[in-house]
């Protein structure tokens, strides 16, 4: 069985060749092939993955989405799925395993665990970012802890932003990737609506 030795010839001058379009296979093989290419990427990635990078090991052809749908039909039965999350795609435990996955850890996931202050600093800086510490102090009607925004910044889920307009330019706070990841937003626009709060989120 003669399987691409025209397309590995590159790879065995040392040229490091990567066949993306699989022309030498049959479009089922193919398109199985990319599949398999796809979770293993994302398997491999501990963030969500974009579009172009997925791309690069898939023929030019190939749709991404039309790839993503065949992969999450065959994990419907599965205890985990493929998940669209901030702008990319990424594999997690579905949520009625979740008390499942604290059990056999005895963690408790505290390393995501907030105080209500933490989670009422965390909505505020994603509502209103970028917003700086005296803008947190004018919501909350008191100071917000440095230790507290220190703690926010340790778990990855708030992040310098730029300078304020304020006397001084002190820095501002602006909520990151992991912010949105862990959340199950795709973007700051997916965030729920606030009466209280007048202003879209950029």
């Amino acid at each position: 069985m003669t399987v691409g030795t025209r397309k590995r010839k590159p790879a065995e001058e040392g040229g490091g060749f990567f066949d993306r379009e699989l022309d030498d296979l049959p479009q089922a093989l193919r398109w199985r092939e990319w599949m398999g290419r796809i979770e293993a990427v994302l398997f491999a990635s501990a963030s969500p993955v974009g579009r172009e990078d997925l791309a690069r090991v898939v023929g030019q052809g190939a749709s991404i989405e039309m790839l993503i749908e065949d992969i999450q039909a065959e994990l419907t039965d599965r205890p985990y799925e493929l998940a669209q999350v901030a702008g990319g795609w990424m594999f997690r435990t579905k949520t009625q395993f979740a008390d499942a996955i604290k059990a056999a850890a005895d963690l408790g996931d505290q390393s995501l665990a907030f105080t209500e202050m933490e989670m009422g600093v965390l909505c505020a800086i994603a509502y209103h970012q970028p917003i700086d510490r005296a803008g947190l102090a004018d919501i909350f009607g008191k100071e917000v802890s440095r230790d507290l925004l220190a703690r926010l910044r340790y778990k990855d889920l708030i992040a310098s932003g730029p300078r304020s307009p304020r006397s001084g330019a002190p820095h501002t706070f602006v909520t990151t990737e992991t912010f949105l990841v862990t959340f199950d937003l795709q973007s700051l626009r997916d965030l729920p609506d606030l009466e209280l709060h007048g202003d879209q989120p950029s």
